[in-house]
C-alpha cells in the first residue's frame, strides 16, 4: 500500500552531506564542510587574533602579577630536582633579580609614559584643547601614582619587607615541602 511509515533514503543522510548521482544510478555521499553553509560569528574570531597580537604594556599590573604568583609549586618541583639548601638561596637570589628587573621595567614604562604625556600636554595646550589637556593631566596624575607605588615596593624589596616577602615565603615553602616529601618517601615510607 503506502509507504508513509518507512523513511526514505535521503532522511536517513545527514544533512551536511550532498547526494551524488554516477552513471551507475547508484547514490554516493559527498561530505561538505560546514562553513560553506553555517556563517561563523566573527566577533570571536577576531577577540582571539587581538588578544594574541596585543602588546603587553609594562604597568604596575606586571609587577602586581609577578608578586602574585605563587611560586610554591616551583620551590617544591626544584627541591625534587636538587634538594640542596645552596639551590634554595640561588633560586631565591634569581627570584629577587627577577622582581628587580620587573620593577626596572615597569619604572621605565612610567618614565617614559610621563615625557610622552608632557608633550601631548604641552602641544594640545598651544592648539587651545582645554579639555584634552585636563584629560591628559589627570592620565599624567594616575601614572605619577602609579611610579611612586613602584619605587614603595622597590625600597620595601631593597629592606626585604613588604609585598616582596610573599613571593620569597611562597618559593621557601614549596622548596621545605619538596625536602619533606623526599625524606617521607625515601625513609620514613621503610617501616
Amino acid at each position: 500500500m503506502f509507504n508513509i511509515f518507512k523513511k526514505s533514503r535521503q532522511e536517513e543522510m545527514p544533512s551536511n552531506q550532498l547526494l551524488v548521482a554516477e552513471p551507475t544510478n547508484r547514490i554516493n555521499p559527498v561530505d561538505i564542510p560546514e562553513n560553506i553553509f553555517i556563517e561563523q560569528d566573527t566577533t570571536d574570531i577576531d577577540k582571539d587574533r587581538s588578544s594574541s597580537t596585543k602588546k603587553i604594556e609594562n604597568t604596575i599590573e606586571l609587577l602586581f602579577d609577578f608578586l602574585d604568583k605563587n611560586h610554591e609549586n616551583k620551590g617544591y618541583e626544584d627541591a625534587l630536582m636538587n634538594p640542596d639548601v645552596k639551590h634554595l638561596e640561588q633560586n631565591i637570589e634569581a627570584l629577587k633579580n627577577q622582581l628587580e628587573r620587573t620593577i626596572r621595567r615597569v619604572k621605565t614604562f612610567y618614565e617614559d609614559f610621563i615625557k610622552e604625556i608632557d608633550f601631548h600636554i604641552d602641544s594640545r595646550g598651544r592648539s587651545g584643547m582645554v579639555d584634552i589637556v585636563d584629560e591628559l593631566k589627570m592620565k599624567k596624575g594616575i601614572a605619577e601614582s602609579h611610579i611612586i607605588k613602584v619605587r614603595e615596593m622597590e625600597s620595601e624589596h631593597r629592606n626585604s619587607t613588604g609585598d616582596s616577602q610573599g613571593m620569597i615565603i611562597s618559593y621557601t615553602r614549596g622548596f621545605m615541602n619538596g625536602l619533606s616529601a623526599i625524606s617521607h618517601h625515601t625513609i620514613l615510607k621503610r617501616f
